[in-house]
């Protein structure tokens, strides 16, 4: 297992957009976008695992995992403690 199985990966067409849109809830803001649902995804993965390598070369603690939770809690939680808005993710 990688570290980067311990995230929920989501890919989802953003009407707005008029493409798939690739996001990672909890680990970073943004994503990426594209016109092809797979690619999107392979392309999501690869920027978690480079934040995760990121996080560890600055010797940054990890976010709470999100994969296996149920996420609106585990976003919940993340808000209240950062100050942060639900919108935001």
């Amino acid at each position: 297992m990688k570290d980067s199985d311990l995230y929920v990966k989501i890919v989802e067409w953003s009407e707005e957009d008029q493409c798939y849109v690739g996001t990672c809830p909890g680990l970073f803001y943004g994503g990426c976008h594209g016109d092809d649902e797979a690619a999107v995804y392979k392309e999501l993965c690869e920027i978690v695992d480079e934040n995760i390598a990121l996080y560890k070369e600055n010797g940054k603690p990890l976010s709470p995992e999100t994969a296996g939770k149920e996420l609106h809690k585990v976003l919940a939680i993340r808000a209240l403690q950062t100050d942060e808005s639900l919108n935001n993710f």
